[in-house]
């Protein structure tokens, strides 16, 4: 059984996706950016982009009654891999052992030109 996730708390899709799928035992959350969900604009500095996707991931695993401890992967997309110290203290301060696997990888652009872009596999159950 495949089931739409939405919250109000985290960003609406900018396309034809949604914010998260339930299929099965699975989440699978879409990549989150950092868009602040009460006023639709972009935080700026990666500081604050790595914080608020990180509250957008957590609005939507709380919706699916779920947390950060229930992630298996991460994907995080940087801009700049010279970002990647600062996003990672952020990252890691949202978790605790054992960590879930991860990539993370440097790509030409994101949407809206955002500095950091996150997704996630759950296991739910």
């Amino acid at each position: 059984m495949v089931k739409e996730i939405h919250t109000e708390n985290a960003p609406d899709a900018i396309g034809p996706y949604s914010q998260a799928i339930q299929a099965g035992d699975f989440l699978y959350i879409s990549g989150q950016i950092g868009i602040d969900p009460d006023n639709g604009n972009i935080v700026e500095g990666i500081e604050k982009q790595t914080k608020r996707v990180m509250e957008n991931l957590q609005a939507i695993l709380t919706k699916a009654n779920a947390n950060f401890t229930h992630v298996v992967k991460f994907t995080i997309y940087l801009a700049s891999m010279d970002d990647f110290a600062k996003v990672n203290e952020i990252y890691g301060g949202y978790l605790e052992k054992p960590y879930p696997a991860r990539a993370t990888v440097e790509v030409s652009r994101l949407p809206k030109d955002v500095l950091v872009e996150i997704d996630a596999v759950v296991y739910t159950r």
